[in-house]
């Protein structure tokens, strides 16, 4: 009879401090190296250009990612203008001569608020968006003809910081799935000079934010000296703007098997509706969404995420500690 898998050692997530030129995959390996376990994913890719806020689920968390896929995302970035890249950042080859305009701050604010609201943006040829099942940037660089549908996006902040010469930096708060580099180089066009993404900082994704954000040195340093369960935020402690009930056993068993259950109103407590300083707010768009439940049994751990059915019936739709 094959042996049950040893559970994880650690359940939740970790905010890595992404650095440039590593892939969002090659920061899931390294973790993966350091804590000795598989069991680990990430909720967002970022480009290798990229710094910043990359969460990462571990243990059973992994299966909470599904929930996290409507996390709005916010970032700081420099935009270069003066002349377009093939890549739309400063990774690519640039296709024109440098024009090296002095940007009027006025003018740049009034281009970027054209894109605040729901837009309809093209993706960038270089991007993991697939034709014909194969990645567009595979065919990029093969110098094959790339051809993307435009798809819709929502901008919610697009917020001049500070303009130098031929540079602007921004902050942008967003919905997943919109390339802040065809932001910059749709700006470019706008303002007639080109522009790239010369570099970007993801500060916020929902509620994890860039001061929990932790650098694989410091998370190895952690690792060694035993410290690693300081900087896991908890499986408990996850989606926190959801309400939570907490059941008796005679529930709990049968949410563990995956049945429905009766709540009373009564039971609800409501979710946390004051979240981190630096989180996105809201956390998620303003779209209708189901109304659901994080389910505790009476020592505290969370067991599932359950969904309503009819008024006070639920269904759970994710089981964390099934029954044997």
């Amino acid at each position: 009879m094959p042996r049950k898998p040893e559970p994880p050692p650690f359940e939740g997530a970790l905010v890595i401090h992404k650095p440039a030129g590593k892939t969002s995959h090659d920061v899931v390996e390294a973790v993966r190296r350091l804590l000795g376990f598989r069991q680990i994913g990430h909720l967002g890719t970022l480009d290798p250009l990229a710094t910043g806020v990359l969460p990462l689920l571990l243990g059973r968390a992994t299966r909470l990612a599904q929930f996290y896929a409507g996390r709005h995302k916010r970032y700081e970035c420099t935009i270069r203008f003066g002349f377009a890249t093939d890549t739309y950042d400063a990774d690519g080859q640039p296709l024109g001569p440098d024009l090296q305009p002095v940007l009027d701050r006025r003018q740049i604010e009034a281009l970027a608020a054209r894109f605040v609201g729901r837009i309809t943006q093209i993706p960038p040829a270089f991007s993991a968006k697939k034709i014909h099942g194969r990645p567009a940037h595979a065919l990029a660089r093969r110098k094959r003809p790339v051809t993307l549908k435009p798809v819709e996006v929502e901008v919610y902040e697009f917020r001049v910081l500070d303009v130098q010469g031929c540079c602007a930096r921004v902050a942008i708060e967003c919905a997943a799935g919109t390339y802040i580099r065809s932001l910059a180089h749709e700006l470019g066009q706008l303002h007639g000079s080109g522009a790239h993404l010369a570099e970007i900082v993801r500060t916020a994704v929902g509620e994890f934010t860039l001061d929990r954000a932790i650098a694989l040195e410091e998370l190895a340093r952690c690792v060694q000296s035993g410290r690693l369960a300081e900087v896991i935020i908890p499986l408990e402690h996850l989606l926190p703007e959801l309400p939570r009930v907490t059941v008796l056993p005679v529930i709990e068993r049968r949410v563990r098997h995956g049945t429905r259950f009766d709540v009373l109103p009564a039971q609800i407590q409501p979710g946390q509706d004051v979240m981190p300083a630096g989180a996105t707010a809201p956390l998620v768009s303003a779209a209708p969404r189901p109304n659901r439940l994080r389910v505790f049994n009476q020592q505290g751990r969370l067991i599932a995420i359950a969904q309503a059915i009819v008024p006070r019936t639920y269904q759970p739709i994710v089981v964390l500690d099934a029954a044997p």
